[in-house]
Order: C-alpha cells, then sequence, then structure tokens
C-alpha cells in the first residue's frame, strides 16, 4: 500500500512538474512576444513589415526551442542510410548527356549562400569579395562559369545570391560591374533575427537600428533561412513562372561547386511522379573532415546528422572514418516547387541549432540557426550523391587560398581544375601559422606562390617570408622561432626538408 502511494505521488510531483514546465514556458513565449512587439514600434513603414516577417520565422523557431527535451536523435535508432539511397558519381555520370543539354539547363538556377563576412581572413566585407586567383574574386569566378555556360549551350541560368544583413549592401554595389555579363544576377537578403541573452531569454537589442550597441543584437540565421527567406522574397515565384524547376545551390567560397550537367540531366529525366525533390552532394571522409555532417536512415526517413546534435558519448564514433564514411560538401539540388509546397503547408522541418556566442561588452547570448541541409527529410524521393572529392574546395583559411592560388591548379572560365602535371588527385596537407592568418600579410609573405606540385604536406611557423620561384616538395617543415625570421632564397627546391631557428636545414 505504501509502494502504491508512494508511486501515486510521484505521478502527481511529476504531472505537477510537466505543469509548471508548460507554465513557464508559455510564459518565456509570451514576454518574447512582447518584447518583439516594443522592437517592430521603434520603426514604421517598409522595414516594420520586412522586420514583422523575420520576427514570425523567429518565434516560430523560438517555440521549438522551448519545447525541446534533449538531444533531437536517439543514438540507438540511427540506422546506415540505405545502398540505393545514396548513388555513386560514376553510375550517374555512365549515362552521359541528352543531345539537347539547353532544356535542362533553362530549368536550373545558381543559388549562393553569400551572408558570410571575410573576418576571420582579416578582411572588411562580404567574404566573396576577396581575390582568390588572379585578381578574380569568389564572385568573378561564379558569375564567369554561369556566364560560359549561357555562351557555351544559349542558355539563360540565372544567379541568385542569398545576401545578409552585414553583405547585402557591399554586394549590390559590385553587381554593377556585371552588367554587360550574359548573367541575370538576382539578390534576396536572409531574415534578421534578435540575439538572445542566455540567461533572461529575451533579445538584447532596444530598437531596430544596427548602430552602436545595438548592431551586436542582430544575427542571419543560418543557411537553412533559405527556404523561408526565397520564398518570403517572392522571388521563387517569380522564377518558377518562368519555367525554372531546379536550385543548385552551395557555399560561394566553395571553388569546387560548379554546375554538374551529369547531376541536373539525372534530376530532370526522372518520371514526373518520381522526381527526386532533393539531392546532397556527399564525398569520403578523410580525416581532416571528421567533424562534417553525414547522412543516415532515421525513422525510415534520409536525414543529415551534424555533430552538434550527437550525444556527449557518442562523438567519437560519429567521427569515425569507418562508421561514417561520407560528409555533406553543402552542394544540394533542390525543387523549387517542392520549396513552395513545404514553405505553403508549414512542413519544413529543421533541428534547431543553438550558437552561444560572447558579445564584446562580455555578454552571453545565444543564436538560434538551423542548417539547409536539414531539410532533406522533408523532401520526396531524397538522394545522396557520392561526388568526386574534387567538388568540394572550400577556402576558409590563408591555408586553403595558398592551394587554389598555386600551380596545383588552372583556371579556366571561372572553374578550377587539378593540373594533369599533379600525380595523385589529393591536395597536399597545408598549414600556415599565425603570422599568415591575415590575407593582406600573407600576401607580403610570398614574393610568388611556390611550385607544390610534388607537396605533400607543408607546415610553416613563425616569421617566415618566401622568395621568388621557390619549389616545394615531398614534407616540408619551416619553424622560425620567437624572434628569428626565416627568408627562403629565391630559386630555392626545398625537398623533403625540415627549416629551423637559425636557418638550418635538416633532411626529413
Amino acid at each position: 500500500m505504501a509502494l502504491y502511494v508512494e508511486g501515486l505521488s510521484k505521478g502527481v510531483a511529476n504531472r505537477g512538474m510537466a505543469q509548471f514546465q508548460e507554465m513557464m514556458r508559455q510564459q518565456l513565449e509570451s514576454s518574447m512576444h512582447a518584447e518583439l512587439e516594443k522592437l517592430l514600434d521603434t520603426t514604421t513603414g517598409a522595414e516594420r513589415e520586412v522586420s514583422k516577417k523575420d520576427f514570425e520565422g523567429f518565434n516560430n523557431l523560438f517555440h521549438r526551442f522551448l519545447q525541446v527535451k534533449g538531444p533531437s536523435v536517439e543514438w540507438s535508432k540511427i540506422q546506415r542510410p540505405p545502398e540505393d539511397s545514396i548513388q555513386p558519381y560514376d553510375k550517374i555520370a555512365v549515362r552521359g548527356l541528352p543531345d539537347n543539354v539547353a532544356n535542362s539547363l533553362n530549368k536550373l538556377v545558381v543559388v549562393k549562400l553569400n551572408g558570410g563576412l571575410g573576418t576571420s581572413m582579416g578582411c572588411k566585407g562580404p567574404k566573396s569579395l576577396i581575390s582568390v586567383r588572379n585578381e578574380n574574386t569568389f564572385l568573378d569566378l561564379t558569375v564567369q562559369q554561369i556566364e560560359h555556360l549561357n555562351k557555351t549551350y544559349n542558355t539563360d541560368v540565372p544567379l541568385v545570391l542569398m545576401n545578409s544583413f552585414n553583405t547585402d549592401e557591399d554586394t549590390k554595389k559590385i553587381l554593377q560591374k556585371y552588367t554587360h555579363h550574359r548573367v541575370k544576377i538576382h539578390t534576396f537578403n536572409q531574415s534578421r533575427y534578435p540575439r538572445v541573452n542566455k540567461e533572461s531569454l529575451l533579445p538584447v537589442s532596444t530598437n531596430l537600428s544596427m548602430t552602436g550597441q545595438n548592431a551586436e543584437g542582430w544575427y542571419p540565421p543560418g543557411h537553412g533561412d533559405i527556404y523561408a527567406s526565397f520564398y518570403n522574397s517572392g522571388l521563387l515565384d517569380h522564377l518558377i513562372t518562368q519555367g525554372k524547376e531546379y536550385i543548385f545551390v552551395s557555399n560561394i567560397d566553395n571553388l569546387g561547386a560548379t554546375v554538374d550537367l551529369h547531376i541536373l540531366h539525372h534530376l530532370v529525366s526522372q518520371p514526373n511522379g518520381k522526381r527526386c525533390e532533393f539531392v546532397m552532394e556527399v564525398t569520403d571522409k578523410t580525416r581532416a573532415d571528421v567533424k562534417g555532417g553525414t547522412l543516415i536512415k532515421y525513422e525510415g526517413k534520409l536525414r543529415l546528422l551534424e555533430i552538434a546534435q550527437v550525444p556527449k558519448a557518442h562523438v567519437d564514433e560519429f567521427k569515425s572514418v569507418s562508421k561514417f564514411k561520407i560528409f555533406n560538401t553543402n552542394n544540394l539540388w533542390i525543387s523549387l516547387p517542392a520549396i513552395k509546397r513545404l514553405q505553403e503547408s508549414n512542413a519544413m522541418d529543421m533541428e534547431i541549432i543553438v550558437n552561444p556566442k560572447t558579445l564584446d561588452g562580455g555578454q552571453n547570448v545565444i543564436q538560434l540557426e538551423t542548417a539547409v541541409g536539414a531539410a532533406i527529410k522533408c523532401f520526396d524521393n531524397a538522394l545522396g550523391i557520392n561526388v568526386p572529392r574534387s567538388r568540394f574546395l572550400p577556402v576558409k583559411t590563408t591555408s586553403d587560398l595558398l592551394l587554389v592560388m598555386s600551380n596545383l591548379y588552372s583556371l579556366d572560365a571561372g572553374s578550377l581544375t587539378m593540373s594533369p602535371k599533379r600525380e595523385f588527385p589529393t591536395t597536399p596537407h597545408v598549414k600556415l601559422g599565425s603570422s599568415f592568418t591575415k590575407v593582406q600579410e600573407y600576401l607580403t609573405r610570398f614574393e610568388s606562390i611556390p611550385d607544390m606540385l610534388e607537396l605533400d604536406h607543408l607546415t610553416v611557423s613563425g616569421d617566415v617570408t618566401f622568395g621568388k620561384n621557390v619549389s616545394l616538395k615531398g614534407t616540408v617543415i619551416i619553424i622560425a622561432n620567437h624572434g628569428d625570421r626565416i627568408d627562403i632564397p629565391a630559386g630555392s627546391m626545398l625537398e623533403n626538408k625540415i627549416v629551423s631557428g637559425n636557418l638550418r636545414i635538416l633532411d626529413h
């Protein structure tokens, strides 16, 4: 009897706790709603309308954030994706191309994610405006690629840039230089969401302005916002009325993300009822990619699993190259009518990424974000295609920049291709030290970019400069001790060498 009473009181206690938690949630939502209304009242007209739409999206995300209990995946439910759900690229390519490639291309729109700044590489303004090869910026190369397609096949593939409030103004100024190129360029802005105080769970901004202290109160909510922003901008409907069927979405700093005609043909040649609405390009994981998101089967659906969703006890397993063999390149092919359908039925479901930040004044805030690839589970007949590594060439650091500026690659119509003179297809592992982090400083340290065709590994640390026509082969490690400087003389050839301290050159 005592046990029964104890069990009963526990049940009441649990019910009471659940009711209390629900009450707290409702209170938080109500407070957030009131604060957002106050923010809206600080402006009028068009800005108020845009912010109101943004806040609707944010409210939805905040509501879901308060509902979440524990990790978004149960580890025991994770299964390997079925064999046929990830196709090898060769199997897609072996079908060849149709006689009329233009028909397929005229159904395509290229979308580049252009919300990021170049701050991590010491640059001001949009990252897409950093010069990466022969004075060409990421944006220049993208325009050249699409213009080349339009001229070669007599087509009209437009370029769409998803900007953020950080990049919009500078990007629009630069777009004037492409007015005589054979590419129609459209832009739309992703949402502007309020950063939330970690303790109070209320916005840190006091008004909608982007100046002074308020500037730090706002953030673009990750690339998963593309669906709502694209739809809200009216551009999605505009493109559908023009007969466009698919978008090819990729990060603007991934120089390997060019339009692939074989993947496009595979998409548009499927019978209508079996049309694949979402393709994620994945590629084989190496030890450098252990944190990259991967595809799994979960509750009967193909799903993207990100490291942030993995319970701590299973992180090492997630990073295993043998268990999870592929990772997401963030090159995605998505059906436009499907985006419209999912947006209008409010069926776009992406896991929330909680991104903690500390503001300049020391205040701890959180950003609620989503990832574009996480929506894969919402689309019909979704597919992974295991593409060659060459389609994943991101430039995140000056170490990456050194690779793409070197003779490892040749540039043709905006596309980089690995030199046939390199004997193996993998890129060298390059690790430049903190003296090279900022682009301007990096550029002053190379009189010319070294010959790297036969390089496997390069590590550089400390105050090091390179003269003209230096050649690097095998494994080269150059370490200048604190207070020392190493100048690699013009014309030097370093093969399997360790260079240290006072320029002693040792065989490796």
